[in-house]
C-alpha cells in the first residue's frame, strides 16, 4: 500500500515536469510591460534642468513637465477640501450642531 502511494506520488511529481517541458516561453505579459518599459530618465532630465536649476519664484522647478501645474491644483485642492471639512468638523463639535438624535 505504501509502495502505492509513493508510486501515484512520483507519477504526478512526473507528470508535472513532463507538463511543463513542452512550455517554451512563460506568459509574463504585465511583467514583460514593466521590464521593457522605455527609460525616460535623460529627457526628463533635459526638462527639468533646462534655464538652469536654481529658478526663482517665476519658474519653479516642480511645474515644468507638462501635467506639474494639473497635479499641484489638484493636491491643492484636495487639501482645501480637508481643511474646510475640518474646519466644519470642529465648528460642529464646539457648538453642538448637525448631531443625529
Amino acid at each position: 500500500m505504501i509502495g502505492r502511494v509513493v508510486a501515484t506520488k512520483a507519477a504526478q511529481t512526473m507528470g508535472g515536469q513532463v507538463a511543463r517541458v513542452g512550455q517554451t516561453q512563460q506568459r509574463r505579459h504585465f511583467l514583460d510591460y514593466i521590464t521593457k518599459y522605455p527609460d525616460r530618465v535623460l529627457e526628463t532630465r533635459k526638462i527639468q534642468n533646462k534655464g538652469g536649476t536654481l529658478q526663482g519664484g517665476m519658474n519653479p522647478t516642480w511645474l515644468k513637465q507638462p501635467n506639474d501645474k494639473f497635479v499641484s491644483l489638484f493636491g491643492l485642492g484636495l487639501c482645501t477640501y480637508g481643511v474646510v471639512n475640518l474646519i466644519i468638523g470642529h465648528y460642529r463639535l464646539a457648538t453642538g450642531k448637525g448631531k443625529l438624535d
